[in-house]
């Protein structure tokens, strides 16, 4: 099955670095993107915002670094929790956009 999300956003916000019980470092944000996309052959202005989550030695990596910045960032969706439902993009690759 295929769970995969390529997304190019801005990071709008990230919390300060935190460990799990086991000691793994974790990484909140929140994700802006804004672009023009055509389907069935219209195009249209879409926008979102996105919590994402960036665990391991990445999210020690990039903590304090991307919150204001545009990125390129690849990974997959999950819900939150087993209790909380809501959608969260679970970061594996990270990539900043020069410009």
């Amino acid at each position: 099955m295929q769970n995969r999300l390529v997304l190019t956003a801005t990071v709008d916000r990230e919390d300060a670095l935190r460990y799990t019980p086991a000691g793994l470092p974790v990484l909140e944000m929140w994700l802006k993107h804004q672009s023009r996309q055509t389907a069935h052959g219209f195009d249209r202005d879409v926008a979102c915002e996105i919590q994402a989550v960036l665990i391991g030695e990445e999210a020690r990596k990039f903590s304090g670094k991307l919150a204001g910045n545009t990125v390129n960032l690849t990974g997959f969706l999950s819900q939150r929790s087993l209790r909380n439902p809501r959608l969260v993009l679970n970061i594996e690759y990270v990539e900043f956009v020069k410009g």
